[in-house]
């Protein structure tokens, strides 16, 4: 039976409703000055890519309160999962447990793989997809026997079972030729040891996906099994990503608050939304939607993405379990974390062409808030050019006056001000209820800004269709990059410094207009905090 939302629920919602009033006030009081202005064919050009760089992050930041807005006004709408509600399970059906690594280091693996094993759940049988690719040219292959060798040896002692396969489609095609290979059509060049101490007798109904350095918990399986078996229409479930090498490490340590963000409220609201999409790793599938949409999509390489919007599309449902179920290692420097960041955004990008592609074929196909949310997510990494656009603003505005929108601040105080005001504060708050402080949120938020030349050149290809690779995040150890390959940031750091210096300048001896320069001047020197932060994170490792 669904809960009365409390006093404080109401206030809160009542907050949210004025936040996102305040939203559409600034986007009209803009858009309308935009095209009443009597701007100059260059100043109109830059008011331009200003506006759709502003709307860009009000429209984001208006799905957020969405999402947010969901959770704490409709606590009992389904499918929202909660370990308050885990089903009684009435059986075991057999799961496979499964990773699929790329030359992974050894130690890492074993430490994933003893933590499959250690599972509470009796009727799993673990799988090492063995991925790594031993007749490069160019590898040493001594070195690649002896790993070989060495992975062989591993599984058996643990009792995992081991997968090999013709290489191709990287992550998503080992797990296709998996799947085959469990459903008795075991493709071209297979390999398979059986190293576990029981006979397989049945087909698995469900397959629990990791990454090679994510170590789940103990009881990982058993409620999300429950949730499946009691909602048949469930493709997959999906859990969070959690980090565990933050402590000393300040890029380890950033990317897993920036993710914390997408997993509290907007993963929550997604899946109130039956629109969760998968993540990749600690997601548990339902064997048989798998087969139904032919598997994972081979041409992304953010497969697990693509995948998602193939359930949807075929009417299998989705849904998020927000409870830390296992945990891993984020990058551990900026090198691993730019590498991560480029391919998340390249591979998202890509598929938005698809979904602006398949709904302007077919808008019946998913439902209007279903592709509300895609369009959200396959939009996200265009904030790099976001970000450039709104740094860059200011600057020409100190240096050339343009555009000269700048010079009337009064349109700051009277729309601006109260958006940025309610927005800041109602997202700090509603972090806080799930016990995140200020200082932790920003330290994410400063990773992801000074990101935006990869997310830049990651769009861009990504919106030319140019698929990429995939590639692993590096693991084990950290380094500093050189200097010359952070010059996006410093470059432009600089600039702001130097356009800080000049608004002084230009306050001392040409005085008007104080406000405009004053305020442009602030924007400078705090854009110019915002990217000198990346000499900060380019030495990640700290003295515990």
């Amino acid at each position: 039976m669904e809960q009365p939302p409390s006093r404080k629920s109401t206030i809160l919602a009542m907050v949210l409703v004025l936040t996102m009033i305040t939203v559409f006030l600034y986007l009209m009081a803009r858009t309308s000055l935009f095209l009443v202005a009597d701007y100059r064919w260059y100043e109109k050009s830059l008011a331009l890519l200003l506006l759709f760089a502003e709307g860009f992050t009000m429209t984001h930041a208006f799905g957020y309160f969405m999402n947010l807005y969901r959770v704490i006004s409709k606590p009992g709408r389904q499918p929202k999962l909660s370990t308050e509600n885990v089903p009684e399970l009435k059986g075991y059906p057999p799961i496979a447990v499964i990773v699929s690594s790329f030359k992974e280091p050894l130690h890492v693996v074993e430490d994933t793989l003893i933590c499959f094993y250690n599972m509470t759940y009796p009727n799993k049988h673990i799988y090492f997809l063995d991925d790594t690719r031993y007749d490069l040219p160019g590898e040493d292959l001594e070195e690649m026997r002896r790993y070989r060798g060495d992975i062989d040896a591993l599984c058996k002692r643990i009792g995992v079972n081991l997968f090999r396969r013709k290489w191709r489609g990287a992550k998503a095609g080992m797990i296709n030729d998996f799947l085959d290979f469990i459903e008795g059509r075991p493709g071209q060049g297979f390999e398979f040891h059986s190293f576990e101490d029981r006979s397989r007798t049945e087909m698995e109904k469900y397959i629990i996906v990791f990454d090679a350095d994510m170590n789940p918990l103990p009881d990982f399986a058993d409620p999300l099994v429950a949730f499946m078996e009691d909602n048949p229409r469930l493709a997959f479930i999906q859990t969070p990503q959690y980090y565990t090498n933050f402590e000393t490490n300040r890029v380890a340590r950033a990317a897993g608050l920036q993710q914390a963000v997408f997993y509290e409220y907007i993963c929550e609201g997604k899946s109130m939304q039956d629109a969760m999409f998968c993540c990749g790793t600690n997601v548990i599938f339902r064997r048989d939607a798998l087969t139904d949409v032919g598997g994972f999509e081979e041409s992304s390489v953010t497969e697990d993405f693509a995948t998602s919007l193939k359930f949807h599309s075929r009417g299998w449902s989705s849904a998020y379990l927000n409870k830390v179920c296992a945990f891993g290692m984020g990058p551990e420097d900026l090198g691993g974390y730019f590498k991560q960041q480029f391919r998340w955004a390249l591979g998202t990008v890509g598929l938005f062409r698809q979904i602006l592609g398949a709904f302007v074929r077919n808008p019946r196909l998913l439902s209007p808030h279903k592709w509300w949310e895609y369009f959200l997510s396959g939009t996200h990494y265009f904030i790099g050019w976001v970000l450039f656009v709104m740094i860059l603003c200011p600057i020409l505005y100190q240096f050339f006056a343009v555009p000269s929108y700048f010079a009337h601040p009064e349109i700051y105080f009277l729309f601006f001000f109260p958006y940025i005001l309610l927005t800041v504060t109602l997202f700090i708050y509603s972090m806080s209820q799930r016990r995140y402080g200020f200082k932790e949120l920003g330290i994410g938020i400063v990773l992801q800004a000074i990101t935006f030349p990869v997310y830049m050149r990651a769009s861009l290809l990504g919106i030319l269709g140019v698929r990429g690779s995939f590639g692993i995040t590096p693991k084990g150890g950290s380094k500093s990059l050189p200097l010359y390959s952070l010059w996006p940031q410093v470059l432009l750091a600089g600039t702001c410094s130097a356009a800080v210096v000049w608004s002084a300048n230009r306050l001392y001896f040409e005085g008007e207009p104080v406000w405009a320069i004053t305020i442009n001047g602030l924007w400078c020197a705090y854009h110019a905090v915002l990217l000198s932060a990346v000499i900060y994170f380019n030495h990640p490792e700290e003295t515990p």
